[in-house]
């Protein structure tokens, strides 16, 4: 069906509200609405397909793999008794679990697993310092192939966004330590998309706000009052359903920017509203992963962007886990904490809650005739299995969401000795990446994770 022969309540997919904040121009971007849509809700109204997301999740320092590992494997995965994936439970039909493959490039600790299990290919070193390496990624990450393919395919206003939900604590052994979304090393070179740790900055960045001046912030202007006009004549152009899909996603705008103006008491010293200073001494780790994933949630929903990045922590991260009762970095403490790793098990618990809440806010956020995380395929790693032993074998991984219907979810795929790079490509196959093979030199894979695809 051509545009023009589309009907005349049809809304461009691409429609973007727009105004001035301040002397700046921002952009508001639109939910799928049914008037973007063909009579089913499964592909928008000119036949192009809805698009799928790809995803890259990443938490730092391994797992306790006897509290990680499902009973039992095949289809209706089940965690052990107060397991570390108890919180995914009530997204299980979204979450398959791959477990038992190991990284094939050469190995180092820490710098090779995060390269192999986020890239499909070994690390770089850059040099020597103390008594460990600097490296970087010596290939793309995986997130970055993806976002070659859609921009390619039907280009997104950003190619890719990077977040970070707790800040970098680690040490100086290059971009492998402090950063997750590579492009690739070009003679040794540094070459990365740093993931932003502000919410603030990242909340400027999708609606286009740029550097905005602090009076600006001080008078908590809304985007939205910007496009106030606009609003009130889309909405005389839609159906019922359409305006409460757009009441809940202005709503949803109007709840962030609240959180985002927290006022601040007028006896302190100001600081930047919506970036969460410590309290205590303690990093908002939980409110600032609800107003990332909040956000990115909103970024997906109006199709800013179909490759993204979230780092909960660093790899070989030393953040303070507080909320889960730790006192120390998560890095001293592999090294420190004697067995059974209590502790441990208990940061890896409420990283995995912090996920849950990610994977949540996307099954609740409509999409086409499903929601966000049915259009998603997301992959979840770390770079050791165990941070104790620093093993690379039996590596911890997720692959989450329904890829468009590519994915099956709740299934426990156990592979011994098998290749990490293989779970890379099947999360690319599950957004819909027309591949067969992944990964570079001895990481390349040549056959995807069947048992978790649909035919």
């Amino acid at each position: 069906m051509s545009r023009s022969s589309l009907p005349r309540r049809a809304i461009d997919r691409r429609a973007m509200l727009k105004g001035l904040l301040g002397g700046t121009l921002v952009g508001v971007g639109l939910p799928m609405l049914e008037a973007m849509l063909d009579s089913n809700g499964t592909a928008f109204a000119d036949g192009d397909a809805l698009p799928t997301r790809f995803g890259l999740w990443f938490f730092g320092n391994g797992v306790r793999l006897d509290s990680w590992t499902p009973t039992s494997t095949g289809a209706n995965w089940q965690p052990p008794a107060d397991g570390a994936l108890t919180a995914l439970v009530p997204h299980k039909e979204y979450v398959s679990v791959v477990s038992g493959l190991s990284v094939k490039t050469p190995r180092h600790p820490h710098h090779s697993g995060i390269s192999a299990v986020c890239s499909g290919g070994p690390h770089l070193k850059v040099d020597n310092v103390r008594d460990t390496i600097v490296s970087t990624f010596k290939y793309k990450s995986v997130d970055q192939f993806a976002a070659d393919h859609f921009q390619a395919t039907n280009a997104s206003p950003y190619r890719s966004l990077e977040v970070a939900v707790t800040r970098f604590r680690g040490t100086d052994e290059g971009t492998s330590f402090q950063y997750l979304s590579h492009n690739g090393s070009v003679g040794g070179e540094t070459n990365v998309n740093p993931s932003e740790e502000s919410p603030q900055a990242f909340y400027n960045r999708l609606f286009g706000m740029g550097t905005v001046a602090p009076l600006v912030l001080k008078a908590r202007a809304s985007v939205l009052d910007a496009v106030a006009g606009q609003i009130e004549s889309l909405e005389k152009r839609l159906g019922n359903r359409d305006k409460q899909r757009l009441d809940q996603h202005f709503t949803s705008v109007r709840e962030l920017e609240k959180r985002l103006s927290a006022p601040v008491a007028e006896c302190t010293k100001p600081v930047a509203p919506g970036n969460f200073p410590d309290l205590g001494g303690n990093e908002q780790m939980v409110e600032k992963n609800k107003v990332m994933s909040d956000l990115m949630a909103l970024a997906l929903a109006c199709r800013l962007t179909q490759s993204f990045s979230i780092m909960f922590s660093t790899c070989g991260s030393g953040v303070i886990m507080w909320p889960a009762g730790s006192k120390d970095g998560q890095h001293y403490m592999n090294h420190t904490e004697p067995a059974p790793w209590t502790k441990q098990h208990e940061s890896v618990k409420f990283t995995m809650s912090q996920l849950a809440y990610f994977l949540e806010r996307l099954k609740n956020t409509p999409d086409g005739a499903g929601n966000l995380l049915d259009q998603s395929s997301i992959l979840v790693v770390t770079e050791h299995a165990e941070g104790w032993t620093h093993s690379q074998d039996d590596m911890p991984m997720l692959i989450c969401g329904k890829g468009g219907g590519r994915l099956k979810g709740n299934v426990h795929f156990r592979g011994t000795g098998g290749n990490t790079s293989r779970a890379l490509l099947t999360a690319l196959r599950g957004a819909g990446l027309p591949i067969a093979q992944y990964g570079y030199e001895a990481g390349l894979a040549t056959a995807p994770i069947g048992e978790l695809e649909n035919a």
